[in-house]
């Protein structure tokens, strides 16, 4: 009888935590007028625990999330199969046209992918931040997959793509 794989490969919600705390793209998932998936590589702010995104007011993104606030965020890492880790986030996202909630995105983002945010950047974040509204994700479910877990050999990172990372 085979091994569940699966289920060895699940991460715990603190490394869940962890890879979302360290990776720096998202791949947002809305559902447009079709009905067909719009994706998006996204930027992400993680505060307390939640998963925010800020984006422009009018974005196509903004428009299927009025329309329908259905949403899979995926973060992913690793470049070879040995070492493939991810999750996947499914829930609803909500607009939050609050000030406040945008600027913590917004300092949020700033320093995950800039540095430290100081008085001196809150013009280049206030910038930033022009005509756009922050999205925050509520989680209904969780799948999660980190290969690390299978103690396979390592592989050599090879193939015609190796050259480009």
């Amino acid at each position: 009888m085979g091994v569940n794989q699966r289920r060895e490969i699940v991460m715990s919600d603190e490394e869940v935590t962890r890879l979302l705390e360290q990776q720096r793209v998202a791949t947002l998932a809305t559902i447009n007028s079709s009905g067909r998936p719009h994706l998006v590589a996204m930027w992400y702010a993680v505060i307390d625990g939640v998963v925010w995104f800020e984006t422009k007011a009018k974005s196509q993104k903004a428009a299927n999330l009025r329309r329908d606030p259905r949403v899979t965020v995926m973060v992913e890492g690793g470049h070879t199969y040995d070492a493939l880790r991810g999750v996947a986030l499914d829930g609803d996202a909500t607009i939050v046209d609050d000030p406040d909630a945008l600027w913590a995105v917004g300092v949020n983002i700033w320093e995950r992918y800039n540095g430290p945010y100081s008085e001196e950047v809150r013009p280049l974040v206030e910038l930033m931040l022009k005509k756009r509204v922050a999205v925050r994700v509520d989680v209904e479910r969780v799948r999660s997959w980190d290969h690390r877990k299978l103690g396979l050999d390592p592989l050599p990172l090879g193939g015609t793509t190796a050259a480009f990372l």
